[in-house]
């Protein structure tokens, strides 16, 4: 696994810089960049493909952690001043990034679904898996883009006249689109990576299908996805929680996205560590070190010489520097199928028992080396999990995804901000955006 990974890394090395990565090229300069026209072509276009998923993936962390109530501004960066002071407008940098990220990742999957069949001398092995990779990311990617922007443009091609002005699809048609990549890549991706984390596999995929329906709120289907990835037997959970927040490639990851030495002032270390453009919330602080929440207080850590005006003292430690062995981010960890199982039987009145919601919660409260959950009723069970997501997720892109798929928002964020507005359960379209695509103009997001 490690001589895979490392080549991975050494080819994404020249791929990407940090600029790349930090802000993805417009889909537009794409065309020139990409070759596949003989079987030699296809490992390169591979890679490439994978580094532009990795390339949106300090998106979603910025998104999921930003827009909630996890952090505070403490920097210089305008971007991160509108996160903290809840402030949002369709001009902001960050806002912009992702969206240029998750269509890269779409067109490149785009690319690879047009060119792949005309392709000759790759083994049918080889062009069934990435095809099924192909589809993966175009579908992750989209599946982040709806729940980011809403209705978004469903790019099925890679004609730049036509995605220039392709007006915003419903949000159910592009999930059902979604799903269809999803269950595709199913079908074919192998069992398990060879490579471990670092690639897919149908373990991914099935990871990816149970969050997926649980934000669709079928129950059952969350329940079951989460169930196969769990009792696979693949993955197991950390003994010491503090090993998540340490190191690359824990035994219970499903799927990261890795950095280098060159690349790494790209990765969230700079913003947390490095700069400290943002800093835990004070009112995360106080929740990660409750004894519900356990040594999961390790996310973060104190340092009084730091503490000033209105600055807490606190960093956020999940995100290291390349040589420190935790740069990575997680997108799928064994940790989340017990909390998406764990909703999913509460919403079923799966409360107790071996097989309830309590039990569930109960391995990560044990691991964590937290007070047990004595939560009884369908409604405290289900805030619990809203807790416990928190308290085991922080800074792995989820909260604000969490807090507007389960109807929270308005009263957790308007309890924490008195700038919150309802707006803000959606990111604004970029400005630039509509201004390139004639499509897009007049489709913003109500109050931007």
């Amino acid at each position: 696994m490690k001589y895979y990974y490392t080549l991975l890394i050494l080819i994404l090395t020249f791929l990407t810089s940090c600029k790349d990565v930090l802000e993805p090229k417009p889909v537009d300069l794409l065309t020139d960049e990409l070759v596949l026209k003989s079987a030699v072509d296809v490992p390169l276009v591979r890679i490439g493909l994978y580094s532009a998923f990795r390339g949106m993936m300090s998106s979603v962390v910025i998104a999921g952690d930003f827009t909630a109530d996890h952090i505070k501004h403490n920097g210089t960066f305008a971007s991160y001043q509108e996160f903290g002071n809840k402030q949002i407008t369709s001009t902001n940098s960050d806002v912009a990034t992702f969206w240029g990220a998750l269509y890269r990742t779409v067109y490149i999957a785009n690319f690879i679904l047009e060119r792949l069949p005309a392709v000759t001398g790759v083994t049918s092995d080889a062009r069934k898996q990435l095809t099924a990779e192909a589809r993966f990311f175009r579908g992750l990617a989209e599946f982040y883009g709806v729940y980011t922007y809403g209705d978004i443009p469903l790019l099925t091609t890679t004609d730049q006249a036509t995605n220039r002005n392709v007006t915003r699809t419903a949000k159910a048609t592009v999930l059902t689109a979604l799903l269809a990549d999803l269950n595709a890549a199913l079908a074919d991706l192998p069992d398990d990576s060879s490579t471990g984390a670092a690639y897919l596999s149908k373990r991914v995929t099935q990871a990816a299908l149970a969050r997926y329906y649980l934000y669709q709120k079928n129950w059952s289907q969350a329940e079951n996805y989460a169930s196969l990835v769990i009792n696979s037997g693949k993955f197991t959970l950390v003994p010491d929680y503090t090993t998540i927040v340490n190191q690359n490639f824990p035994a219970e990851s499903i799927l990261e996205v890795g950095y280098t030495l060159n690349d790494d002032p790209a990765t969230l270390n700079t913003l947390f560590v490095g700069r400290r453009e943002v800093i835990p919330s004070n009112q995360l602080v106080i929740n990660l070190n409750s004894t519900e929440s356990g040594t999961r207080v390790a996310t973060i850590s104190f340092d009084a010489t730091k503490q000033q005006g209105n600055d807490n003292g606190w960093t956020v430690r999940k995100y290291g520097t390349a040589l420190e062995n935790n740069a990575n981010i997680v997108v799928f960890r064994l940790a989340e199928m017990y909390l998406i199982r764990a909703e999913a039987r509460a919403q079923q009145g799966k409360l107790t028992g071996a097989t309830g919601a309590v039990a569930d919660l109960g391995v990560l409260r044990t691991r964590a080396k937290g007070i047990a959950v004595t939560a009884t009723s369908q409604a405290d069970i289900l805030l619990a999990v809203e807790r416990e997501r928190q308290y085991e997720l922080a800074f792995e892109g989820h909260r604000w995804y969490d807090l507007v798929r389960t109807g929270r928002a308005q009263a957790v964020m308007s309890a924490f901000s008195p700038n919150w507005n309802s707006r803000y359960e959606l990111w604004p379209i970029p400005q630039s955006e509509i201004l390139n695509n004639p499509s897009l103009q007049g489709a913003q997001n109500p109050g931007y």
